[in-house]
């Protein structure tokens, strides 16, 4: 409807309620003069405004089960782009906000943390910084970034060791353990491998740690044919990519939860990984797609470019 149309200003709204909750005492014909409406346009409301209360409810209704879903992450230009994306509705940023502000919808707070850096005071063989901060990857499986976090339960520390396609930067291995041995990355590294069959000359990224410098972590990347580079020294920014996904896993997940078991975290943090970040969670790397919709959607382009090609 057009911003100046005088039958759905809130005011006349307001005044079309009244009038139609006591046409039986009063003719509306007289309450339409009392209140300076248009008798036309009153009957137009009652035709038309029970639709747009349905379109309103139905978009509160909306805006609240994406903000759920995102577990009480999404602001307003994120629940904005997937409304567009996932039902076609097209909404302003001010007008989610309003809709927010009135369902009493607030983001959470993101809390400080502590970024753990692995041990990287050993005289273990280093390899060079090959990626060198090139984040852009044109192609899945072409440069993975790895790092390890720890999760705080009742039970002690739990390790967690991620793999990161940079192409769409979906988590295509993790492990999770009690000890912080080289099992724990391998694990991780494996599980992508063994997912994503990448070929032979796969970029692999870490920092420094001993886990990544390892005698048994090399032999796997010798097996593998992987190529490996870690970050230079104390530079956390070499690795941003895999720093990033743990202070948003932090942020959006382990901050906000006590875990009384290391297996009830280990269940948190796979349905977060799996289900959500993969899957649902949009990344403004992937022009607000999810990991998994973006690697569909740039298979359909590139597999319709073949098409036309030939």
């Amino acid at each position: 409807m057009k911003k100046g149309n005088s039958i759905f200003r809130k005011g006349n709204s307001i005044k079309y309620a009244w009038i139609k909750e006591h046409k039986e005492s009063f003719s509306v014909g007289v309450m339409c003069k009392v209140f300076q409406v248009d008798k036309s346009s009153y009957y137009h409301w009652i035709k038309n405004g029970s639709v747009i209360h349905k379109i309103d409810e139905k978009l509160n209704e909306l805006i609240e089960i994406i903000f759920l879903q995102s577990r009480q992450t999404y602001g307003t230009r994120r629940i904005k782009d997937k409304l567009l994306e996932r039902y076609g509705v097209i909404v302003s940023r001010r007008r989610v906000r309003n809709i927010m502000s009135y369902l009493g919808l607030s983001v959470k707070m993101k809390k400080r943390f502590k970024v753990m850096t692995t041990d990287s005071n050993h005289n273990l063989p280093i390899a060079p910084n090959i990626l060198n901060r090139d984040f852009y990857a044109s192609s899945p499986d072409e440069k993975y970034v790895g790092d390890i976090t720890y999760i705080s339960t009742s039970e002690g520390w739990l390790y967690l060791a991620t793999v990161i396609d940079l192409y769409s930067r979906k988590i295509v291995g993790w492990s999770m353990q009690d000890k912080l041995h080289t099992k724990l990355v391998n694990d991780a590294l494996n599980m992508a491998i063994t997912r994503r069959r990448p070929l032979k000359g796969l970029l692999w990224h870490t920092d420094r740690g001993s886990q990544y410098a390892s005698y048994e972590h090399k032999d796997l990347l010798k097996q593998y044919g992987v190529i490996q580079s870690m970050s230079r020294k104390g530079n956390c920014h070499d690795n941003a990519v895999a720093e990033s996904f743990f202070h948003t896993l932090k942020t959006e997940l382990t901050h906000h939860k006590i875990y009384h078991t290391k297996a009830q975290a280990n269940q948190d943090i796979f349905e977060y990984i799996e289900v959500f970040y993969n899957r649902e969670r949009l990344h403004s790397a992937n022009n607000n797609l999810s990991p998994v919709e973006f690697e569909k959607r740039m298979m359909k382009e590139k597999m319709l470019q073949k098409e036309m090609a030939a």
